[in-house]
């Protein structure tokens, strides 16, 4: 036992390289046999990406911030902070914490199944079963070969196939999917019989770094194809519960390429190519060429914007959490998203479009942006595409 629990420590000093993009150190998760370390799989995913109280900054793996030693979210992963599950605002209208994200079922965190939605909208996945294995596969058997395809064998793993300093998969070595993330065939153990997954994951890579401010330069997370209809393994009938296109079938119209490079703010359309690129409002580039998404994934502020594309789930929402209703980037519920030069809180003048926040919550929604950035008086960031303001 002290053998298995000095493993256990030690492979789970660094997320990224425990997984590497397949499977980890058995010791890093099980105690013995199929027992997992915590009490739940969620729970043994978040003793490694919960950031502890120490980390006041976004930083490496962590995907939540825990609410039990800070009050406002801190870790910025362009997926969301699942932090914001645990905040309820109270405005004009109620938004509960359970509306902010994916509720994943972690008992040992606090995080529990959503009470309003027992299923994923547009789909059969019960929401007392969702967890992070719900969408990633923690064995990391899904790999990208040589060729393109995902298989679960072949050539074996020998790096993850996340980032744009990932190596290439070649005629004898594969690389791990996105993040992880299964693919056809893929059943969830906690919920054997429930769903079977027929998307493959999709085409993206990363920048190195992505959990960060993004006070100065956007992360440019490179979507090349795939990611609405890899949420459709959950939500196969999105088409039904979502107000608005997405997918291969979706794509950027000339004139909304054409809004999205000039779009700058409201009132702005002095906007070029070589700048245009925000992640609040991210798109698809439609290829699948991992060269070209290498060249894409940055955090260096060349963000220009490319000819084509998809609009996909991840433009509108996150996809783990967020500081708004339905998991949205911004508020879509109020008409300013900055008022008279400032982001909206009850702490100032703009108290009736901050939905109950304050307006450093409002701005950790925005990771760290600057008001400045926007509009003294700036409304949706639908206009990015759409050009209405």
């Amino acid at each position: 036992m002290l053998v298995i629990v000095f493993i256990s420590v030690s492979a789970r000093g660094n997320a990224d390289v425990f997984h590497n993009g397949g499977t980890g150190n058995c010791g890093g998760c099980h105690i013995s046999g199929s027992s997992l370390i915590n009490s739940d799989a969620a729970s043994t995913c978040l003793s490694c990406h919960m950031a502890p109280a120490s980390v006041s900054t976004p930083t490496g793996p962590y995907i939540a911030t825990d609410a039990r030693y800070s009050q406002v979210s801190v870790q910025m992963p362009q997926a969301g902070d699942f932090f914001w599950l645990t905040k309820t605002f109270k405005g004009c209208e109620v938004s509960p914490g359970e509306r902010h994200g994916h509720n994943v079922v972690a008992v040992d965190y606090g995080y529990v199944p959503d009470s309003t939605l027992s299923y994923a909208p547009g789909g059969t996945y019960p929401s007392a079963n969702l967890s992070c294995i719900s969408c990633h596969d923690p064995h990391g058997d899904y790999r990208r070969n040589a060729d393109g395809t995902i298989s679960t064998s072949g050539q074996p793993i020998v790096a993850s196939g996340s980032y744009s300093n990932s190596p290439d998969p070649t005629a004898t070595s594969s690389v791990g999917t996105y993040r992880l993330l299964a693919g056809k065939s893929y059943q969830p153990k906690t919920i054997p019989g429930a769903i079977v997954f027929t998307y493959d994951p999709p085409a993206t890579v990363a920048p190195p770094i992505t959990n960060r401010s993004e006070t100065s330069t956007d992360t440019r997370i490179a979507y090349g194809s795939g990611m609405s209809e890899w949420c459709q393994n959950c939500h196969p009938q999105i088409s039904g519960t979502c107000q608005h296109r997405s997918g291969n079938q979706a794509s950027i119209t000339q004139e909304e390429a054409n809004n999205y490079t000039m779009y700058v703010k409201s009132g702005d359309l002095s906007g070029h190519q070589s700048t245009a690129y925000t992640s609040m409002v991210p798109y698809e580039m439609g290829t699948n060429d991992y060269q070209v998404l290498k060249n894409t994934a940055n955090t260096n502020g060349q963000s220009q914007m490319t000819n084509g594309g998809n609009v996909m789930c991840l433009t509108c929402h996150r996809a783990h959490s967020s500081g708004w209703d339905s998991i949205m980037r911004w508020d879509v519920k109020d008409t300013y998203l900055v008022f008279n030069g400032q982001y909206p809180g009850i702490d100032n003048n703009g108290a009736q479009y901050a939905g109950g926040r304050l307006s450093v919550e409002v701005q950790k929604t925005f990771y760290d942006r600057s008001a400045s950035r926007y509009s003294i008086y700036q409304r949706s960031l639908c206009s990015k595409c759409h050009a209405r303001d």
